[in-house]
């Protein structure tokens, strides 16, 4: 069987892809994959940001429960404005132990111990380091009669414009980070 013939002016003369169009498609590829990994390293900020801020409100609604879960006579003891700024002494009866008989002020001294601790990342080490916390964090607990006020403040990743608050809690600059928890104590 005979193939039939293809006229002359159908046939094409090319036979593959010239210099300028492989060069064009490598450029577009190469800004396809660029986007992609700054997409990458913008959702990994964002990531970190977020996991910090839940940190701060985990921990400040931690230190509510326990200062709920204390003698409500004991309430001026918790409120201060430089946790994280100093670790306090390691707490001569540690209440977390078990048969640990702890009485209210040793409650206390312990729980704020605790909270420090979490603050700075001490809870959480690696080779005698402190991996966990957040980026200079710092908390603040103020009382106006039965409402307490917990502030915590870090330093984020990048600066934004400063709240300027006159809290006090946290050194004031373009990069603090801060969450405001109020509650009523019964």
């Amino acid at each position: 069987m005979n193939k039939p013939s293809i006229p002359s002016s159908y046939k094409s003369t090319q036979r593959g892809m010239t210099f300028l169009e492989v060069l064009i498609a490598l450029v577009i590829m190469v800004t396809g994959i660029l986007g992609a990994v700054a997409m990458q390293v913008t959702a990994k900020q964002g990531s970190f940001d977020a996991m910090q801020r839940s940190l701060a409100s985990s921990l400040a609604q931690d230190i509510i429960a326990k200062i709920r879960a204390s003698d409500p006579t004991n309430l001026a003891a918790y409120v201060a404005d430089d946790y994280g700024v100093t670790l306090n002494d390691l707490p001569a009866l540690r209440c977390a132990q078990p048969n640990a008989l702890c009485n209210p002020a040793q409650m206390v001294t312990n729980d704020i111990y605790e909270w420090e601790l979490a603050l700075v990342g001490g809870d959480v080490t690696s080779e005698g380091k402190n991996r966990g916390g957040l980026i200079g964090g710092q908390g603040c607990i103020f009382q106006n009669g039965n409402a307490l006020t917990v502030v915590v403040s870090w330093q984020g990743r990048n600066e934004i414009k400063d709240s300027k608050k006159s809290d006090g809690c946290g050194a004031a600059s373009k990069k603090r980070r801060q969450v405001v928890v109020q509650a009523f104590i019964i």
